[in-house]
């Protein structure tokens, strides 16, 4: 499918560079076949039936933005990929003079290795430490990796240790939040938990291959990097439990949702997981386990654009966008959301 197809035009106003105080004040967008309605996310109790589902991620983002020198030269290395306990995928500015073998000096005593270079500014990383001991020098001597859109136009600062975190966030991984989860506070959780909506978690820990453009002009030429998830057999029981019991599965991003799709099996049910996963979904992709989507607004081009228009229908998710851009709505990390049931479900 050619990729102008997913293309449109966002003011740069319209880019969020804060999340909503409180989270659950940010707008949410609902679709209902082919209306839509203005809401908040603190409505989502009342949106909802008991019975059912939100699957939230629960990764944890790592400070995965590094800044280093080889000899005089400055680099600067963002994270993407863990491999094993001391080697990493890493995305480099500049890469083109970068080459296998040299080190790059982070701090006194915190370097890594060059190991190979591929396409894209990708590179290999092989760092002195690894384990507790890396995330303790990420920790010291990294920031928080927000997306460029945002660090163009400002700087991270203190506030993103916190904004750019879920209230799920558990295992360590992620150079990217999940970005729906942001909206979610204890309070709101609790509402939820009063209506009879429950909620279950898996792990997906997002790479910075997600804010990579698509230069391909057609799908099918497009190449996704793989991520690491794992879905546990509790969870799968859960969602078995309350899909037999009548009820909706609602995934909290495209990640959860992603992960969950790569899991199921052909009957449309979810087994234990855990391993990597490049599934990229555009129009044409059969859903086995999501009944609605929760989720922020994407990019134009995107990938995560390309998989709410496969879930929603590309004219739905163009009218809702062109809705949104009009209404003011917040777009991408730190945004507003939109509440998406599935095209052509009953």
């Amino acid at each position: 499918m050619r990729v102008d197809h997913f293309d449109f035009n966002l003011p740069a106003a319209r880019i969020a560079t804060r999340p909503a105080s409180p989270r659950e004040a940010a707008r949410m967008l609902v679709t209902a076949g082919d209306n839509v309605v203005d809401r908040h996310v603190g409505d989502l109790p009342a949106l909802l039936r008991p019975g059912d589902l939100l699957v939230f991620n629960d990764t944890l983002v790592i400070p995965a933005r590094l800044f280093g020198r080889r000899g005089d030269a400055r680099v600067e290395i963002t994270l993407h990929r863990r491999v094993d306990e001391t080697n990493w995928r890493a995305f480099a500015r500049p890469a083109k003079r970068l080459k296998v073998g040299q080190t790059v000096l982070f701090a006194d005593g915190f370097s890594a290795s060059v190991t190979d270079k591929a396409a894209g500014g990708e590179v290999g990383l092989a760092f002195e430490t690894g384990g507790v001991a890396l995330m303790d020098c990420l920790t010291a001597h990294g920031v928080v990796p927000l997306p460029p859109y945002i660090t163009k136009l400002r700087p991270a600062d203190g506030r993103d240790l916190s904004d750019y975190q879920t209230i799920m966030a558990k295992h360590a991984g992620a150079v990217a939040a999940p970005t729906a989860g942001l909206h979610f506070t204890e309070a709101l959780m609790a509402d939820l938990a009063a209506a009879g909506v429950g909620h279950v978690t898996v792990t997906l820990h997002v790479g910075a291959g997600t804010f990579l453009p698509v230069k391909a002009d057609d799908t099918d030429d497009h190449q996704m990097h793989a991520e690491w998830g794992r879905v546990t057999e509790a969870t799968a029981a859960r969602i078995a439990d309350v899909r037999a019991a009548g009820g909706r599965i609602v995934a909290v991003g495209t990640t959860s949702l992603r992960l969950l799709e790569a899991a199921a099996q052909a009957t449309g049910a979810v087994a234990a997981f855990s391993g990597e996963t490049d599934i990229f979904i555009t129009p044409g992709f059969r859903f086995r386990v999501i009944d609605l989507l929760l989720t922020n607004f994407h990019l134009p081009r995107s990938t995560l654009f390309m998989l709410v228009s496969a879930f929603a229908g590309l004219s739905r998710m163009r009218a809702a966008y062109g809705h949104a851009i009009a209404g003011d709505y917040r777009f991408y990390s730190y945004g507003d959301c939109c509440l998406l049931d599935r095209e052509g479900a009953s």
